[in-house]
């Protein structure tokens, strides 16, 4: 709070800044349009990730506050040195020249600053003032009023009894016996409350024997303090501490209660360590009541050059049932997970994580509950990684840990110890570029072949066209080359011959080479035309890609990290249907694609629809096919509104006759905070799903929170949620219960045997958010962001 001028009758409104902090207020509006008037932006349909919901004060009372509150008062504090000071008052008695006696509706003013009382004395000498009757005081950032003040202004002290006060900003109010002001940074009340809700209507306060306030800092102290919902205490703290403005602040958070089948019923109590404006610190010590005492943290640093994060969970005593797995009863088990990005020299870095887990079992029993997707590898890596303009090289190592419980470590992806990869990207000229893709890696997998591998992809591409039509076409080639361990003939490595039966292949150096040609070429027509009565562009956009890929025979070469690719619209112009370098297709292909779209007066994209199929001139050796053509892939995006969107793809083998893939996902947008979708995924052979999820708002402060995914092919629901939120103008809840079958373990393999095993799990969380002070964990939000496309 800047210094007020000396031997000012304004200057005892400088005692008066008993409330929290709040005097140094930036502008005049008592709900900060950041957060307080519930005025969200609705996330935009089709978006994976949305911006969390501010706080909704909407549903607070409109005019909740003081009476005597002033909308015509100055709202800049940075005016008061060199504003005058107006007096009004019914008497004025001046006889003593040191000292000042104002009565009658007297009310001071100075550009945002405003105090009234009944009476107030001055002492022009020394500063002290006394102000009786109906003490009222207002600034930017506060109000508050009182019975009786004094004090002193030069020293910045002040003492007021029965105190009520209100934060404009961060709606922070309540009552106090007494408050006392140390001096312009700190204040402590005495017998006081506080609450961000409406003043007078308390849903939530605590009520404590003190509260000190720090401005410097931007805390709350409160002793012996009792929260309360309505009347009634429920929490008791003997030291708690909260935020008075947006600062990061050590302190308890508020716990987590939950349950889960795996588990039992979980009591989290964080603590939150703000070490340094650089790095901080979380602990929580938590109790499952199925399985005992845990604590985890997390820690994160940011120094220059560096940041990091590790987070730890230790369970020194496991007594839960393990379910005829391992067994993990009565032993100690953990979790760590650490990343760090370390700049190194210009235009290099340093990435690392370590992530490893005590057993198999560890994220099955503890890890897969409310709000986290099943995860049965967890991968660590280093590398040192560089780039310039044209190019990026990295050089590190990969390893894996199998955290499935029901499957042995043979499926995991092999280790890469280490590995190598350079990338370049030259321009030649304004239509020509020069290009190189190129890795190493020395590939490690107990029980299975080993060794080596280099796969060198150099191109030469050219880009000719205009904003109408477009040809590019691009030559490479691509060497593969391998250097098998030792022992390489335990695994059918050995004795195979070439063509024709005469020609052995070098089975512990094999290699392949070939080249990749392929032409890509189109065409872009457009119209003006108009549908239901707006304007739009339309385009017709017919497309033709050649590829040409001689045959080479492969079946010398290992599976090190290559894979079979989902056929989809964008594999008709992929050069390869394998990912990794152990496999490259042979083609002598040409797709023929059409695409059309509808264009908005703004160039946003409304409705956009594609169909392409494959020609095989020559049969498919690597694939192993002989058709002629590939499936027809078919999609459809609208979006003619920012109400509805419509997405969907489809796939017919004209070689089988039948339906390859279907997809369908609608959304609505209900309101401003409500979101309906319904999607529809069909894989032939693998899988067929039908999932619905939402966000209902059954009322400015109720919302329903759902979430169903039925598989056909089993023949029950897979995942299941139901929930609700409550919304008021200071507090927020929210009760959510999973239903869901472990399938991303069971899946795996065959499922265990033993006297406690349910394919279905469950999980129950309940959340409170006290708004101003903090939240009970945010373990739901994750889940609902996950689980319902668009959630706020």
């Amino acid at each position: 709070m800047p210094k007020l001028p000396p031997r000012r009758l304004l200057a005892v409104a400088a005692a008066l800044a008993l409330i929290s902090g709040q005097a140094d207020a930036k502008g005049g509006h008592s709900h900060p349009k950041t957060s307080l008037d519930g005025a969200e932006q609705a996330c935009p349909l089709g978006s994976f990730h949305c911006a969390p919901r501010p706080y909704n004060y909407a549903m607070c009372r409109p005019n909740a506050l003081l009476e005597f509150y002033d909308p015509s008062l100055g709202k800049d504090p940075s005016l008061r040195e060199t504003s005058p000071t107006q007096v009004h008052a019914q008497h004025v008695d001046s006889s003593n020249q040191s000292v000042y006696h104002l009565s009658g509706d007297v009310k001071l003013q100075r550009a945002d600053q405003q105090l009234q009382a009944d009476t107030i004395d001055y002492n022009d000498s020394t500063t002290d003032y006394d102000a009786r009757g109906n003490v009222r005081y207002q600034e930017a950032g506060q109000l508050l009023a009182g019975t009786h003040m004094r004090g002193n202004t030069d020293a910045s002290r002040g003492i007021a009894d029965d105190v009520r006060y209100q934060m404009l900003d961060s709606r922070g109010n309540g009552v106090a016996r007494q408050g006392q002001m140390l001096d312009a940074l700190h204040t402590r009340y005495s017998a006081a409350t506080y609450s961000t809700c409406d003043v007078g209507h308390h849903l939530w306060e605590f009520r404590a024997k003190s509260i000190t306030i720090d401005k410097d800092t931007g805390v709350g102290v409160a002793r012996n303090a009792t929260m309360r919902l309505g009347n009634v205490p429920f929490l008791y703290l003997p030291y708690f501490t909260f935020p008075t403005d947006d600062r990061r602040k050590s302190g308890f958070l508020y716990p987590t209660i939950g349950n889960t089948s795996r588990s039992g019923f979980e009591i989290s109590t964080p603590y939150y360590l703000n070490l340094a404006p650089n790095y901080d610190a979380t602990l929580d010590p938590r109790i499952y009541s199925d399985r005992g005492a845990m604590l985890a943290g997390e820690f994160r640093y940011l120094i220059p050059g560096s940041n990091g994060q590790l987070n730890l969970e230790y369970v020194p005593h496991d007594h839960g049932d393990n379910d005829g797995l391992a067994n993990t009863k009565g032993d100690s088990r953990y979790l760590v997970n650490f990343s760090d990005r370390t700049a190194l020299w210009q235009g290099w870095q340093f990435v690392g994580s370590y992530n490893h887990a005590s057993d198999s079992s560890y994220l099955y029993d503890y890890g897969n509950a409310l709000s986290h997707a099943a995860v049965y590898t967890l991968a660590s890596n280093a590398a040192i990684m560089g780039g310039g303009k044209w190019w990026n090289a990295s050089f590190g190592g990969t390893i894996y840990q199998n955290t499935n419980p029901f499957v042995n470590a043979n499926g995991l992806p092999y280790k890469q110890l280490p590995y190598a990869n350079f990338s370049m990207n030259l321009p030649l000229s304004r239509w020509l570029e020069f290009g190189m893709d190129t890795s190493a890696a020395a590939f490690r997998k107990a029980g299975f072949v080993e060794g080596q591998r280099e796969d060198i992809y150099p191109y030469l591409a050219a880009d000719f066209g205009t904003s109408a039509w477009f040809v590019r076409p691009k030559v490479a080639y691509r060497y593969t080359a391998y250097q098998l361990s030792g022992g390489y003939q335990d695994y059918g490595y050995g004795g195979l011959l070439g063509s024709g039966g005469v020609t052995p292949f070098d089975q512990k150096s094999p290699s392949r080479a070939l080249p990749v040609v392929s032409l890509d070429s189109g065409l872009v027509f457009d119209r003006s035309t108009s549908l239901f009565g707006d304007n739009y562009t339309q385009t017709l956009e017919p497309r033709l890609y050649y590829l040409y890929v001689p045959y080479r025979n492969q079946d010398n070469l290992p599976l090190f990290d290559t894979n079979l690719m989902s056929f989809d619209y964008w594999q008709l112009f992929s050069t390869n249907q394998f990912s990794g370098a152990d496999r490259q297709m042979d083609a002598n292909n040409l797709t023929a694609a059409l695409t059309t779209r509808l264009l908005d007066d703004s160039g946003v994209e409304r409705v956009s629809a594609s169909i392409g199929q494959i020609h095989y001139f020559s049969p498919q050796k690597v694939l192993g096919t002989d058709w002629t053509g590939s499936a027809y892939v078919a999609q459809l995006d609208v979006q003619l509104s920012d109400r509805w969107r419509l997405n969907s793809s489809y796939q017919w083998s004209p070689n089988t006759r039948l339906t390859d893939m279907a997809a369908l996902e609608l959304q609505r947008r209900l309101g401003t905070d409500g979101i309906l979708n319904f999607s529809y995924r069909y894989r032939r052979g693998l899988l067929e799903q039908y999932s619905a999820s939402a966000v209902y708002p059954i009322s400015e402060r109720w919302r329903l929170v759902g979430s169903w995914t039925y598989s056909v092919v089993d023949r029950e629901t897979i995942d299941a949620l139901a929930g609700v939120e409550y919304d008021s103008c200071c507090v927020s809840l929210r009760l959510v219960d999973r239903n869901y079958v472990n399938q991303s373990y069971y899946g795996f393999g065959p499922a265990p045997t033993g006297s406690n095993i349910n394919r279905r799990d469950n999980a129950i969380m309940f959340e409170v958010v006290f708004k101003g002070l903090g939240s009970s964990g945010g373990q739901i939000d994750p889940l609902l962001r996950r689980d319902i496309l668009g959630y706020q």
